[in-house]
């Protein structure tokens, strides 16, 4: 690479990536402060790809651009766009909506697939180097497109660099990529780069300049040059570096004539990168016709560049100090030039508009809410939310602007941005909101959780809203209403006031949900309604989201047994939708199902893709659910270390003053592990956090769906009693739950419990063909019971099921306490062989699975949202694993 005074370690760095090509890809983000020497190293970058052969994809944030959607990647993509047409068809229309080519409704993450297609095409050809520029300026949703890409490039000959500015977030920063971070120049190498750059350098003007540079590298070249202008200043007096960059770069504005002023601030303030709209925004400013060689002045001073029939900055703050130095009255002539010169482009034009105004303007203000319209019709919601910002800003009717900054804020909600929504918050003045304004700010303030509203007056506001005309409104606080129920203990009123709002507003009674409303804000006294609708509604035709609540409403009464059809339908649907926010709960929920109907290994695939997912879409609780469960898994397994590392990992994730539902998960996670590793008493202590009425983690639902854990724990200290004393008022319970996981484990609790074998033939007798895992550990159980009963022969047979089963489930931890039975009882029994599937890591065994169920690579990529040539890698070192050579002997190697 380039010689870069200074640099080695980061030019090694970024030379390695782009070496790796073709045989792998990957991401490297660079941070580092304004001039620090970003650009120069993605330059050298650049040229090293060119060398080796590799195409060059690039693109650069202007600060002007932030607000046009996806104009970056626009820009990158535009050397192959020809291969959009070589998408699927939904994917194809997703990026055609995001470009404005197409009229469907756009999801995020579908067009974020369709890129990583089009590029993952593109770089099977030729590998790929991709640069992006000042990527803190891009628009975001190019960037939010560029995180979900960097992120799945390890197994494709694309590498990504990414240059970032300190102090400007982005969804870069939380994606996991590997960062290269920039300092300032030792102090050797900022003496070669100044000595090479200024030689004739007077000693004292040397040392000023080393002095105020502190080794940053732009400032090494560009500050000698400034010197004259602040003879007498004093270093530590002066402003920061940036601010003394940006007057360094203005000074030569003060020599430049004024033709060449007014197309520099033309330029700068302009979007688009043309030099033809440039130059009319330049002679509409001048009052003169101006040609491209006014600009020559400027590229002597060495401020731009002309290249490509555009203007290139020689660096941002070239072209951030030109708008800045410009008097306020200056920089609105320019954005009303701009308006003109970019009539025939609705979005360039109306932003252009807002930004030429000082005053409140009703006709651009609601320019902008068509804006915000197309933009979230497109896909790019953070850019409708600014235009809402902006119109809000200029709307001449205070209650208007007010219901504007509302509907940003709840599109902030809707994006996840918990500290925009927070900010559009605190801008909206409650005293100028009409009575269900005021309703939509307390749902805000809900959503936001910051001092949450009891549950009794959300329900209190519930009246009102619909007496105002809402009801789409109306049933938000019903549904909030409902999660708290399920979240704590609010009294029965409440929850009869909840459930009663609830049919009051469904449109049917089989409306999905109202079901899950009903579920979550009064399982124990509804639940058998919601089982009986439940059951109705098996097989009918609903969408993606519709099917998710049914699974919600299902698990919310521990109908676990009849959640499964309803969730594996509505992530079948989510998944080609691309709604990959509602797929992660969905995932969520699924998991839960899987494991406690005894399918171990999805469970373990749903918790894997679903923890993704939820760090990829800002969902921390799905995050610490698909941990714990990740842990309780790894427990049953028989990985007790690991396993306590995970339910670390979902402490930390979870956070302090977390609600109950959440602090009963984790304690359920940590009682599972702890009877895993055959520690009782701490088993114990867990679970009864979730049983204590008046504990942290009392949770209505959850202590009933572990009644045969705190059976286990508490047989296993020789002290039965001790749950009865911690459960008092189970048999009472028993009478009226229409749960069937509660009425499994009931009947488990009571067998284990106590002395009378006709117990456990009862608990076997029922149905469990939809409770594998039940039955496995009450044939452990039972042959436990008769072995201690001296009954050996009737023991074995019971163990050797039990064995069988546990091995078959995954069940490590348990199928070890069955060989330890087997043994004790005068049977040994061999180890238990591995299979090669155990090898496989969660997600490498969910692509083996469905490719052995005859899904091509392209299909599997469309599902898991990968491209087809990350699924022939991860499939490339499936095969060894399993002892195969191909796709044909996958169901034989999974035992399918």
């Amino acid at each position: 690479m380039s010689v870069l005074f200074g640099r080695e370690r980061e030019t090694a760095a970024v030379g390695a990536l782009i070496r790796r090509l073709p045989g792998a890809g990957g991401a490297l983000v660079v941070r580092g402060s304004a001039g620090i020497g970003k650009t120069a190293l993605l330059e050298a970058a650049v040229a090293e790809g060119d060398g080796l052969g590799v195409t060059v994809l690039s693109t650069a944030g202007v600060e002007s651009e932030a607000h046009l959607p996806f104009a970056g990647l626009h820009l990158l993509l535009l050397p192959m766009l020809d291969g959009v047409a070589g998408l699927p068809a939904r994917q194809r229309a997703a990026l055609d909506s995001a470009f404005g080519l197409g009229d469907a409704p756009a999801e995020p993450f579908l067009i974020a697939l369709a890129v990583l297609n089009l590029l993952s095409e593109a770089a099977s050809r030729r590998p790929l180097l991709l640069v992006a520029d000042d990527a803190h300026w891009l628009d975001a949703p190019t960037v939010d497109v560029l995180a979900f890409v960097a992120r799945r490039v390890r197994s494709e000959p694309i590498a990504m660099l990414l240059a970032l500015r300190d102090g400007h977030p982005t969804s870069l920063d939380h994606g996991g990529l590997t960062e290269l971070t920039l300092e300032g120049l030792d102090p050797d190498a900022a003496e070669r780069l100044l000595d090479s750059c200024a030689p004739k350098l007077g000693v004292g003007a040397r040392w000023r300049v080393l002095a105020e540079a502190a080794g940053n590298p732009l400032a090494l070249v560009e500050l000698p040059d400034a010197l004259n202008s602040e003879p007498g200043a004093v270093v530590a007096d002066l402003p920061p570096l940036t601010t003394r960059l940006e007057r360094a770069f203005a000074i030569r504005l003060a020599d430049l004539p004024p033709p060449t002023r007014a197309l520099l601030l033309a330029a700068a303030g302009d979007d688009s990168g043309r030099l033809s709209a440039a130059l009319a925004a330049g002679s509409l400013m001048a009052g003169q016709e101006l040609t491209v060689a006014a600009l020559a002045p400027a590229a002597d001073s060495r401020l731009v560049d002309l290249v490509d029939a555009g203007i290139r900055f020689r660096h941002p703050l070239v072209r951030s100090a030109i708008y800045r130095q410009a008097a306020p009255g200056e920089r609105l002539a320019l954005h009303t030039a701009l308006a003109h010169v970019h009539a025939a482009d609705p979005d360039r034009r109306t932003w252009h508009h807002a930004a030429a105004l000082s005053h409140p303007d009703e006709t651009v203000a609601a320019e902008l809410v068509d804006l915000a319209r197309r933009a979230r019709r497109r896909g790019a919601v953070a850019v409708a939310v600014h235009a809402l910002r902006r119109s809000a800003q200029l709307s001449e009717d205070a209650v208007v602007g007010a219901n504007r900054l509302l509907q940003a804020a709840e599109l902030a909600f809707e994006l996840g941005d918990r500290d925009l929504l927070a900010d559009l918050y605190g801008q909206v003045d409650p005293g100028v909101l009409s009575a269900l304004g005021q309703a939509r700010l307390t749902w805000l303030k809900e959503v936001l959780e910051e001092a949450p509203t009891p549950v009794d007056r959300l329900v209190d506001m519930i009246e009102p809203v619909v007496a105002a005309g809402d009801p789409a409104l109306a049933m938000h606080f019903v549904r909030a209403a409902a999660t708290r129920c399920w979240w704590g203990e609010p009294g029965a009123d409440v929850r009869r006031r909840v459930t009663g709002f609830a049919e009051r507003l469904a449109p049917s009674p089989d409306d999905p949900e109202l079901l899950a409303c009903l579920a979550m804000a009064d399982g124990q006294e509804r639940g058998a309604e919601v089982i009986e609708r439940l059951r109705r509604l098996r097989g009918a035709h609903l969408d993606g989201a519709h099917n998710r609540l049914l699974g919600v409403a299902a698990t919310s009464v521990g109908a676990f047994d009849l959640a499964g059809g309803f969730l594996k339908t509505a992530v079948d649907d989510l998944r080609a939708q691309g709604r990959l926010g509602l797929l992660t709960q969905a995932l969520g929920s699924l998991m839960w199902e899987r494991l406690y109907c005894g399918d171990v290994a999805a469970a373990e695939i749903f918790a894997d893709e679903g923890g993704r997912l939820a760090d990829e879409t800002a969902q921390p609780r799905w995050r610490v659910s698909a941990l714990t469960a990740q842990a309780l898994l790894t427990g049953l397994r028989g990985d007790i270390e690991r396993a306590r590392a995970r339910m670390a990992e979902a402490e930390r994730v979870a956070g302090p003053g977390t609600v109950t539902s959440v602090l009963a998960l984790l304690q359920y996670g940590k009682g599972v592990i702890a009877l895993s590793a055959g520690q009782h008493a701490e088993a114990l202590g867990h679970l009864r956090r979730v049983i204590a009425p008046r504990g942290d983690a009392h949770h209505p639902s959850w202590r009933l769906w572990i009644v045969s854990e705190l059976a286990d724990a508490a047989v296993a200290l020789r002290d039965p009693g001790a749950f009865h004393e911690i459960f008092p008022d189970l048999e009472e319970i028993a009478a009226t739950s229409p749960s069937p996981l509660f009425k499994v484990g009931l009947r488990y609790a009571r067998a284990v419990l106590s002395d009378d074998e006709s117990l456990y033939r009862e608990a076997l007798a029922a149905d469990l063909s939809s409770w594998p895992s039940s039955r496995a550990r009450l044939l452990l159980a039972h042959g436990t019971w008769l072995r201690r009963h001296k009954r050996v022969r009737e023991a074995r047979e019971s163990l050797r099921a039990a064995l069988d089963a546990c091995d078959a489930l995954g069940l490590l931890a348990w199928s070890e306490r069955a060989r330890q039975e087997l043994r004790a009882s005068g049977e040994p029994h061999s180890e238990r062989v591995s299979p090669s599937a155990d090898a496989l890591s969660a997600q490498e065994l969910q692509i083996a699975k469905m490719a052995a169920a005859g899904l091509s690579n392209r299909e599997i990529g469309q599902q898991l949202y990968l491209s087809h040539r990350t699924v022939s890698t991860h499939l490339y070192r499936i095969f060894p694993k399993l002892g195969i050579t191909s796709r044909a002997q996958l169901r034989d190697a999974l035992n399918l």
